[in-house]
């Protein structure tokens, strides 16, 4: 039981470790445990790294800088969780597990999303973001045909970051998601996988596109101006209505470009 334990290091009195119990350590922890944890931790960081709250109803709890990490040998699972309207802000869920958590109107500013994990056999039930607030948000993740229409990602980073991926790009997949209505202001999109994605309505302006694969996206009435399309694909991409088109960047070099839709 004391190996899930540690104390509170010098110099750090605001850091808030989950002390369980062997029941706890072995299962899930109720939204009366997390609660507790909350109020002891007063203005602190709570880290619930490698524990398992599938099912928890979260929903409308001050998160803030809490960490959910998967660990070494376990990963923070969050499948099927009730997350609605719960303030995330800053925190970090890399390697967590997602499957079906529901963040509809979550607050997620700045919080890290790296290499979530999104299982579930041949059909995966994606993770809700709708209407959430991932502004400045990193995110490398599995997202196909997931929801996150109304949600505002401005300066998120989705991209690719080349300096620490040395050994292999993981892209984030957007796959045929809905991204209807989505604030992408100055969002870092580089080689994001958009093929079939519905951006209809979406404010792309001065985007990062650098060869992402927009095939068969739809575009119409988005915002694109200022947004870099360089080496894009664009093979099927809907363009009717959008804005900003001319003041886009990289539409010269952008591929099958002659291939969209205006």
């Amino acid at each position: 039981m004391t190996s899930w334990r540690r104390c509170i290091p010098l110099g750090a009195r605001a850091l808030v470790l989950i002390a369980l119990g062997a029941a706890a350590a072995a299962g899930e922890l109720s939204r009366e445990q997390v609660s507790a944890a909350l109020a002891a931790a007063a203005s602190g960081r709570v880290v619930f790294d490698g524990k398992d709250l599938s099912d928890v109803d979260l929903s409308n709890l001050d998160l803030r800088r809490a960490s959910f990490r998967g660990t070494s040998l376990f990963g923070s699972k969050l499948v099927s969780a009730d997350l609605r309207g719960v303030d995330l802000a800053g925190a970090n869920l890399n390697g967590a597990w997602l499957m079906g958590a529901d963040f509809t109107g979550a607050d997620l500013r700045d919080a890290s999303l790296l290499s979530v994990v999104i299982l579930g056999g041949t059909v995966r039930k994606m993770p809700t973001f709708k209407s959430a607030n991932l502004r400045g948000a990193r995110m490398i993740a599995d997202l196909p045909g997931a929801d996150l229409s109304g949600a505002d990602l401005a300066q998120a980073r989705i991209g690719v970051n080349i300096k620490n991926q040395g050994m292999g790009q993981m892209r984030t997949d957007l796959t045929s998601a809905n991204l209807a209505g989505v604030n992408l202001a100055g969002a870092d999109l580089n080689r994001t996988l958009l093929s079939f994605a519905d951006l209809r309505g979406s404010n792309l302006r001065g985007a990062n596109l650098f060869r992402a694969k927009l095939a068969g996206a739809d575009l119409s009435g988005a915002d694109v101006t200022g947004a870099d399309f360089t080496e894009a694909d664009m093979a099927g991409t809907i363009l009717r209505g959008a804005k900003g088109v001319a003041e886009a960047k990289g539409m010269a070099s952008a591929e099958n470009v002659d291939k969209a839709i205006r």
